[in-house]
């Protein structure tokens, strides 16, 4: 790594979904930072679909300062699509994602720009703490970065989202890629380049109601477990192995029952039952898991684009043109 000059211009890509209420906080921390930032600065605020009053107060907000520009998707494609959508419309050197409820303070930001400036291609913030957030959320999150470490990569940076700076380098490659079901923090790990985490205290949101609830975090980490990895398949495999040696025991039971039994004992039915239920289960959740990868692999080959624009404010031609 060589020590490099601060971006010439740096852009933060900022998804936003039914955020009515932390927008005025948001546009607040955000005209502040970009006062004390040292280089220029263009924020990309991307409308994800949504239903409230946000993307009218986006297009206030772009109308009053012309470093902010608004792309309004056609609907609702998701976060990590969104985040995507900024990502190949950003013109900086250097790009930060973040999100707009305000848990991951844009006040890092000046630190995430020292450390590409070190040469870093890839600076992310760390937590340390979560605060306002339940047991049952940290613990969650716990077992999902053990889960995303163990079944995609050892790599992957445990305590981390998606609250990162990418230098343009890394940022190219990672605009390259096209498939649908992404997972950013995976993607970028992926990558490789010099990387470097940044510890911070990550702070209750500052108003409405997260957007992923436990239902939605489960489709995540599926979404990124089937992404990255075949490790469910071959778990699968290894179960299918078991289960035909789990038969053969059976097997070598029942014929020593039909001798052993007892007078009187009707034998056959709790084998016959147990074996039912075991396969059944086995071949319906084999089913579940390789229809999993069939889908991703029918979504991948229609060959759609990853998101479509509805309007835009203040903004020019993607760097990155979608597929």
């Amino acid at each position: 790594m060589c020590p490099r000059p601060p971006p010439a211009l740096l852009s933060i890509v900022i998804p936003i979904y039914n955020e009515e209420q932390t927008l005025p906080h948001l546009r607040e921390r955000m005209t502040q930072l970009m006062a004390d930032l040292q280089p220029a600065v263009e924020l990309i605020l991307v409308d994800d679909g949504t239903t409230d009053r946000s993307y009218e107060l986006l297009c206030d907000w772009a109308k009053a300062d012309g470093r902010v520009k608004v792309i309004a998707l056609s609907r609702n494609f998701g976060h990590q699509l969104a985040t995507t959508a900024g990502l190949r419309y950003a013109r900086g050197d250097a790009v930060v994602i973040m999100d707009a409820d305000l848990q991951d303070p844009p006040e890092l930001v000046p630190a995430m720009v020292q450390g590409y400036c070190e040469g870093y291609e890839v600076v992310y913030g760390q937590r340390t703490e979560r605060l306002g957030e339940t047991a049952f959320k940290r613990y969650s999150a716990f077992l999902f970065y053990q889960l995303m470490r163990r079944l995609i990569s050892p790599d992957l940076p445990a305590n981390v989202g998606d609250f990162r700076l990418l230098g343009r380098r890394i940022l190219s490659e990672i605009n390259r890629l096209h498939e649908r079901d992404r997972f950013l923090r995976g993607l970028v790990s992926w990558a490789g380049f010099p990387q470097k985490a940044l510890p911070y205290l990550r702070q209750p949101r500052v108003a409405g109601e997260t957007k992923y609830p436990v239902l939605k975090m489960v489709r995540f980490a599926t979404n990124a477990i089937v992404s990255f990895s075949d490790l469910p398949l071959r778990i699968i495999m290894w179960l299918g192995l078991g289960s035909v040696a789990l038969s053969a025991l059976l097997c070598i039971w029942a014929v020593g029952s039909f001798f052993l039994a007892p007078p009187g004992l009707v034998p056959g039915w709790a084998s016959i039952i147990v074996i039912l239920c075991f396969f059944s289960g086995a071949i319906l959740s084999a089913l579940g898991m390789i229809g999993l990868y069939v889908g991703r692999i029918y979504t991948e080959v229609q060959r759609r684009p990853l998101f479509l624009v509805a309007q835009t404010r203040n903004l020019e031609e993607p760097t990155a043109a979608p597929p």
